[in-house]
């Protein structure tokens, strides 16, 4: 038995990306930032900030595109994918997503999502569930 699960919450660092597949499939990219806070043994606070790049497929990619925005928080649930790529240089790194089964819109650094001019949020109920599709990576 094996599990592969990820389960983050942390604010949007850019606007996602969307893009489609060949065959038509949409894809959403974009990144999360999670934080950790401590106290070192003189007493003084210490934090770490660590980014997520997250990959959406299908239909709940393009309600990220739509209703995220950069400072934005979210929940994901997904799995790590581990795909390699050559650097500038030529050498071979290895770069690790976020494949996102569910992505759930929580709130926002303004307080709400997107609002038209009336001031009413224009977005759906914030759960998007759907699944990953298998078509090839547009990146």
């Amino acid at each position: 038995m094996s599990v592969n699960k990820v389960i983050l919450v942390g604010r949007l660092g850019r606007d996602p990306e969307l893009r489609f597949t060949p065959s038509g499939q949409a894809v959403a990219n974009f990144s999360i930032a999670t934080d950790a806070a401590w106290k070192d043994r003189d007493g003084n606070k210490q934090t770490h900030t660590e980014w997520h790049r997250i990959v959406v497929w299908g239909p709940q990619a393009e309600p990220c595109q739509k209703f995220l925005t950069k400072g934005r928080e979210v929940f994901v649930e997904g799995e790590i994918r581990s795909r390699k790529y050559q650097d500038k240089t030529g050498v071979e790194r290895t770069a690790y997503d976020i494949v996102a089964r569910d992505v759930r819109f929580l709130g926002s650094k303004d307080g709400g999502g997107r609002r038209d001019d009336s001031g009413m949020a224009d977005e759906p109920a914030g759960n998007f569930s759907g699944q990953a599709g298998d078509d090839d990576i547009p990146f």
